[in-house]
């Protein structure tokens, strides 16, 4: 299956914005392939307003949040992979979502020829959710 963050972020921005709120994407500036202005990232991450008044050509694919915004008046486009959102959330009162670090996709998902096929049917263990408040 497809990674589901993209779709989570997606309708949580959706949520935030209906409600009057201000979504804020906070990023992990580290990753690779992530383009934001360096001079505003603090220990590692930034915290992008992605509001529909504070950005223009918002565009959250399934890969990547990108989108052209203003800092300090400079007109500067983002690009942020997906993998490297950390969380979205309102401004005004905290409600959001953290992610879990993903793990990179591989390259080939055909697993070596010496690998056992992987079971098929239920998987094992217990599914593991979380309550967000």
């Amino acid at each position: 299956m497809t990674p589901s963050r993209p779709y989570i972020m997606r309708a949580l921005y959706e949520w935030i914005v209906d409600n009057s709120c201000t979504p804020y994407i906070l990023v992990d500036a580290t990753m690779e392939d992530v383009s934001v202005p360096e001079q505003y990232v603090k220990d590692g991450q930034i915290v992008l307003n992605i509001s529909p008044t504070a950005v223009m050509d918002l565009d959250m694919s399934n890969d990547a949040v990108v989108f052209n915004g203003r800092f300090g008046g400079v007109a500067t486009d983002v690009y942020v992979p997906v993998t490297a959102v950390v969380g979205i959330y309102a401004r005004e009162n905290g409600q959001g979502m953290v992610f879990e670090p993903e793990d990179p996709p591989e390259d080939d998902p055909t697993p070596p020829e010496d690998t056992p096929p992987e079971p098929s049917g239920k998987p094992e263990g217990r599914p593991s959710l979380k309550i967000v408040k």
